[in-house]
């Protein structure tokens, strides 16, 4: 068996992938077998074979692919690829699970790194932990006087010690700014040591950014890491201008393999990368900015997810408004009258209602295939569902995030405000597309995870027995469309991959497993064998 590896920039002839279980994914979840694909050596698909058909062109290299699965490259339609990256290299609290476990964590961390003048990690979740409440300054103030500054698992809350505060001249007359929140000590305004969303620049403006060495080895990270669980396209969620430049140099370089449909952070950043519009594919449809993203609010554990109720778990609190309506507008219009694509970070249900509307109010300055996005849509008020199918708006959304919140959801919203939560049915059967992700390094960025958990809604554990909401689930069909054919559309580009048919670069994986002929627990146990992008080997289980 010929074995072929990514070498940079180095043409491939024709190769004939023969004896394969393939499946061509359509975005109405349409599947057509085939039994081998010929590729050329532009890394396209430009003949799909059933069984017993020859190839109709001359063939350089052959692949017996031994009968296995082989499903189009998964396409995780939300990640911070830059964040997923460095959080390897930062202080990782994903598996803690208790205050204490984190603090030894941080203790271990620092004395490892005793030169280092800012200690930074992620990944703290006070609902894991059981703590009933946000941790403090003070736990952190006994294990170091270093400034610290550790994200939440959401990303949407920053929690430092004393030193980081003090640093960052954080006191009990700093007001909240807009679209922040300093959390404060019971009873008092002193700051406590947790700040939500925008407050969290307060601190972390003065963290020393990574190098650009730093941001390199990040970026290898993310790509391998990716490959590791057969994603081999993006849409990247918030990209700087430095993340902008960090994918160049790779591209430049050739090592950028992953495909990358690329969000600004911002109406500037994206105006500076993209200028009059979105750019074009570079480096064989690996990166394009198509757009810019917009946070309307922030999340539910950490109470920023703006509600139309208050908190069922801390009455007065709605959350914030990161954006005002006029702002948003006003922003949307901006990247609207150059065609680039919107998307719009809106979580609560109060949120999810000012995104809509405002889609409803442009769609008629803004005529045309726009593609709005909505990213999370997690609470939905029901009667706002059908606004979804009124201009395609395409729901982003990360199943995993159900399983993750749901207990932390029940919370939140109560019993009786549930219905509309993830409701990934109902928002597609009003006519939206689905595109769903990960939300990584929020979550791990492991697609067949979420699609065991889009045909179940039952987490790894099987709880809660039967599925949370099991109306809202959808079928395998539908699961694995919105993680391919379907994120390809919601990134414009379709017809360039995704799909597996011909004229499309051939992004594919080696299974040992059919995940349309599989339950939730099957899914789970099937492996990533191999991940191809443009017909070049970049992941095998077996290295």
């Amino acid at each position: 068996m010929t074995t072929l590896f990514f070498l940079p920039h180095t043409a491939l002839a024709n190769t004939h992938f023969d004896n394969v279980e393939g499946m061509s994914v359509q975005r109405d979840g349409k599947v057509d077998r085939f039994s081998g694909m010929v590729v050329d050596d532009d890394g396209r698909i430009i003949q799909l074979l059933d069984f017993g058909d020859d190839p109709e062109v001359g063939i350089d290299y052959y692949e017996d692919m031994q009968g296995r699965t082989v499903i189009p490259g998964l396409i995780d339609s939300h990640v911070h690829v830059m964040q997923l990256g460095l959080a390897s290299m930062t202080l990782d609290l994903t598996e803690t699970r208790s205050v204490e476990e984190a603090l030894e964590l941080v203790a271990a961390y620092t004395q490892r790194f005793p030169n280092r003048p800012w200690l930074i990690g992620r990944g703290w979740n006070q609902e894991t932990w059981g703590l009933g409440r946000f941790p403090t300054a003070e736990e952190l103030d006994a294990v170091t006087d270093r400034p610290v500054v550790l994200e939440r698992v959401d990303g949407h809350a920053a929690w430092a010690n004393s030193a980081a505060l003090n640093a960052a001249g954080i006191t009990a007359e700093t007001p909240d700014p807009e679209g922040g929140r300093i959390i404060r000590k019971p009873g008092s305004r002193e700051p406590a040591g947790v700040l939500v969303d925008d407050a969290m620049q307060l601190v972390n403006a003065l963290v020393p950014p990574p190098r650009p060495e730093d941001r390199d080895l990040a970026f290898h990270e993310a790509q391998r890491l990716l490959f590791s669980y057969g994603v081999t396209a993006v849409a990247d969620m918030g990209t700087s201008i430095e993340d902008w430049m960090t994918y160049r140099r790779a591209g430049d370089a050739g090592r950028l393999q992953l495909r990358i449909m690329s969000y600004a952070a911002s109406v500037p950043e994206m105006l500076l990368i993209g200028g009059t519009g979105p750019t074009l594919w570079l480096y064989d449809d690996r990166l394009r900015l198509n757009g810019v993203k917009l946070y309307l609010d922030g999340a539910l554990g950490s109470r920023g997810a703006l509600l139309k109720s208050d908190y069922a778990d801390e009455a007065g609190n709605r959350g914030l408004a990161r954006l005002d309506g006029t702002q948003l507008r006003n922003l949307m219009s901006r990247a609207a009258m150059d065609r680039f694509q919107v998307a719009i970070h809106a979580i609560g249900d109060a949120a999810n209602q000012e995104a809509l509307y405002a889609i409803d109010e442009l769609s008629d300055d803004f005529p045309g295939d726009r593609r709005w996005r909505i990213e999370h849509a997690q609470v939905v008020d029901p009667a706002d569902i059908p606004l979804f199918g009124q201009h395609g708006i395409i729901a982003s959304m990360q199943p995993v995030h159900q399983t993750s919140d749901r207990l932390m959801a029940e919370a939140r919203l109560g019993p009786d405000r549930l219905a509309g939560a993830y409701a990934w049915r109902s928002i597609a059967e009003v006519g939206a597309p689905l595109a769903f992700g990960s939300d990584a390094p929020v979550e791990a960025p492991d697609a067949l995870e979420g699609l065991a958990v889009a045909i179940s809604r039952v987490d790894a554990n099987g709880e809660p027995q039967g599925g949370w909401m099991p109306e809202e689930l959808v079928g395998r069909d539908v699961a694995l469309a919105a993680y391919t054919a379907g994120a390809a559309y919601a990134g414009f580009a379709e017809g360039r991959f995704g799909s597996l048919a011909l004229g499309e670069r051939a992004d594919f994986l080696v299974l040992d497993g059919d995940p349309l002929f599989s339950n939730a627990e099957q899914i789970r146990r099937i492996n990533v064998l191999e991940t191809w992008i443009a017909g070049q080997r970049v992941y095998s289980a077996e290295d």
